[in-house]
């Protein structure tokens, strides 16, 4: 019997006839069944080779095992061989009759299409695998071996294939192939596995969201819905997931992805628009923090507050003011209140609901006295308070439900008995609007005066705008305090005289056109004007127009005569006793006048005579005191003209005035010098003229003071006593 020994590595390796038995250290390992006398054994890159001695036809067949494999990589006939090398990378066989055969090793690529010719593929990825080949190698050998499986129809096991391919074969290759619904279980699998390694896509996240929806696998959702990487992340695309569950109806796993991932705005969208659960809504705002419950609110307050006014207000309240912080704070600063959202972020909200934004504001305002929008909410309160179409949800539905009902009976007979229901119905509703405006007009001015303290001269609102909002909207009230508080008198009288309110019209100016509480007395002549060109009796009015314009001489009786001429409903039995008066009055003026001009005449013939006597005759001084120091007066004395006499000694060296009179005669010699430089202001004179109630009064007393007169040129000019006359510029 013969036996071949080889000798590899730490390995013995014995060709016996029946089998071939590798031995090691340890003892005996495997043995491998070659039948055939084995003439030469060897090993080459985990291959054995063996050459089998034929004795019936004298020919030798040499073999090459792939034992990793369990296959006969190649078997070639050949001649008697004599020796058998490995060596320059080939396998060489020497014959007995000196002849050489070079066998060489193909290539992996050569090798593989061999294997997938055969339909090997098993063989071929233990091949790739044995070989250490690259990861895209391999699943290139996967991928053709799924395909060959795909083909046989073996969908379960060319999964398996093609999952063994996940990180290298596109997802889109496969999934292409099972997304007929007959297949959805195993691209239900192989999405699960792409979502597993991270390697899926939100489109992968939403096919695999719909396969367990169609497959109505609620298990398989949570248990996706709630799988988690290390870091405590979703493993798949938050946005895609909630919008899959939300378009299959399974609302609570998209609430649960929602509120897990933080998306709190989601969450609610959910809440609000798929099921309409408002309250729960406003509960989980309340359990945010302050600013994700603010960007919460400005999202989705219109939702909330046509549904939910009243828990919404509460919670702006508490975002708005020191109620949503803690309870501990025992006062505030205006940099804390600046901190909050102001109210002004969330009117937007109030925008079909302008009674809850008015409620909203009032409770604010009411805790909040010092916010820093405080002129942008009056603002909008004066707004809300003086508009007259303030939309009411409660009227504007049962007035849509009167429509209704009207529509339901066209084409029968309506009772009169459901008429008159249906008026008094109409009647009553608006009553109730009327009061409800009238109450929110006694808001508004309360609002109007509280926001203007008279301490403030701006107040804590747009004046501007209020004008304006009080005129569009007819708030008289509001109008009147507006230009009574910016001393717009003239304003508001013709708020009065627009409605035709005589009563209060007078009224309003005996308040404002007092001059001694500062008011304007132009008043009475505008109010005397109104009356004049009124064109109806106003008789009594106008009796008390005159008693004041009498009172504080406004206006001269010409002027009242001609401004009342223009009425042809009055009578002169309205002005009799106020022209009888003023000509009593105008009579006893004459007679003073009358009475001073002769008293002035007399005295100015009195100087003249003395004038006269100076320089005629002569003067005899005969006092015998000096008139300063009383004492006997003697010699050298001073004499002036005037009378009085002094001792030398008693005068200065250059006294040349009487020193008794020369004080009033330099205040004469003043006025005189005031009156003559008056003269050639003439600003000054016309404005007093026009300030004056009576101008030619001005005018007089200008000539009587000599400041103007007449000239031979006849220009006016100023005179002065001995000196030619100068022009004066008049």
């Amino acid at each position: 019997m013969l036996v071949f020994m080889l000798l590899y590595y730490q390995e013995l390796i014995i060709g016996r006839p029946e089998a071939v038995y590798f031995y090691e250290v340890d003892g005996r390992g495997p043995c491998w069944a070659f039948e055939g006398e084995k003439k030469f054994l060897g090993w080459f890159r985990g291959y054995l080779l063996c050459v089998i001695a034929d004795q019936r036809t004298g020919k030798d067949t040499f073999n090459v095992y792939d034992l990793k494999n369990r296959l006969i990589a190649h078997s070639l006939v050949v001649k008697e061989v004599s020796h058998m090398l490995c060596e320059w990378g080939n396998i060489i066989l020497i014959m007995t009759d000196k002849s050489t055969l070079c066998i060489g090793e193909k290539d992996m690529e050569s090798k593989l299409d061999m294997l997938f010719k055969k339909n090997l593929y098993t063989v071929a990825i233990n091949l790739v695998q044995s070989q250490q080949a690259d990861a895209a190698a391999t699943a290139e050998v996967l991928r053709k071996y799924g395909d060959h499986l795909y083909s046989k129809q073996d969908y379960d096991e060319a999964m398996a294939q093609y999952i063994s391919t996940i990180g290298h074969l596109e997802p889109s290759y496969v999934i292409q192939k099972f997304l007929d619904a007959q297949r959805i279980y195993n691209l239900t699998s192989y999405l699960e596995k792409l979502h597993e390694k991270g390697l899926a896509s939100k489109d992968h996240t939403t096919l695999l969201l719909n396969c367990y929806t169609k497959l109505k696998d609620v298990e398989k959702l949570n248990v996706f819905i709630k799988s988690e990487d290390g870091a405590g992340e979703h493993k798949f695309d938050v946005e895609t997931a909630i919008r899959v569950c939300r378009a299959a109806n399974y609302h609570e796993h998209a609430m649960y992805v929602a509120k897990k991932a933080g998306r709190h705005e989601l969450y609610l969208k959910i809440l609000l628009e798929d099921l309409g659960r408002y309250g729960e809504a406003l509960q989980y705002i309340s359990s945010l923090e302050p600013s994700q419950a603010g960007v919460t609110v400005k999202e989705y307050g219109k939702i909330l507050i046509e549904h939910k006014p009243v828990k919404t207000i509460e919670i702006l309240m508490r975002l708005c003011t020191e109620d949503g912080e803690s309870t501990n704070r025992e006062s505030s600063s205006s940099t804390y209140l600046t901190m909050l959202p102001s109210p002004v972020d969330f009117l937007n909200i109030f925008i079909h609901h302008p009674p809850s934004l008015m409620d909203f504001l009032e409770k604010y305002t009411d805790k909040v006295k010092d916010s820093p929008a405080q002129v942008e909410i009056h603002n909008t309160l004066l707004e809300l308070y003086l508009s007259n179409d303030l939309n009411f949800p409660s009227i504007s539905q049962a007035s849509n439900g009167v429509d209704h009902t009207l529509k339901a009976r066209s084409g029968s007979l309506v009772m009169p008995k459901a008429e008159s229901k249906l008026k008094s119905s109409a009647d009553r509703k608006d009553t109730s609007k009327e009061r409800d405006r009238m109450e929110r007009c006694e808001k508004g001015l309360r609002l109007l005066k509280s926001a203007w303290p008279s301490d403030l001269e701006q107040p804590l609102y747009d004046v501007d705008l209020a004008i304006i909002l009080c005129e569009m909207n007819a708030f008289k009230d509001g109008l009147l305090y507006l230009y009574e508080k910016m001393k717009l008198y003239k304003e508001v009288i013709a708020c009065y005289m627009q409605s035709q309110d005589h009563e209060g019209l007078i009224a309003c100016c005996k308040k404002l056109g007092d001059s001694g509480k500062g008011g304007d007395p132009s008043l009475w002549a505008d109010l005397l004007k109104y009356f004049g060109e009124l064109g109806e009796d106003c008789s009594k009015e106008v009796k008390d127009v005159l008693t004041y314009i009498e009172r504080d001489d406004i206006l001269p009786p010409i002027v009242v005569l001609q401004t009342l001429s223009r009425n042809p409903c009055l009578t002169l039995s309205v002005i009799k006793d106020y022209i009888a008066r003023k000509l009593e009055q105008e009579s006893k003026l004459i007679e003073e006048d009358r009475r001073a001009i002769e008293k002035y005449q007399e005295d100015t013939l009195t100087m003249r005579k003395e004038i006269q006597d100076l320089r005629t005759n002569a003067r005899i001084f005969q006092l015998s005191k000096c008139t300063a120091c009383t004492f006997t007066l003697d010699l050298p004395a001073v004499h002036f003209m005037c009378m009085h006499s002094f001792h030398q000694r008693c005068l200065g060296d250059n006294e040349k005035e009487c020193p008794e009179c020369a004080p009033e005669y330099r205040s004469v010699l003043e006025t005189k010098r005031s009156l003559e430089q008056n003269s050639k202001d003439q600003d000054r004179f016309f404005q007093q003229v026009k300030s004056s109630k009576d101008g030619f009064s001005v005018i007089a007393e200008y000539f009587g003071k000599g400041i103007i007169s007449k000239t031979s040129n006849g220009s006016t000019g100023t005179g002065r006593t001995g000196d030619a006359s100068s022009s004066s510029g008049f």
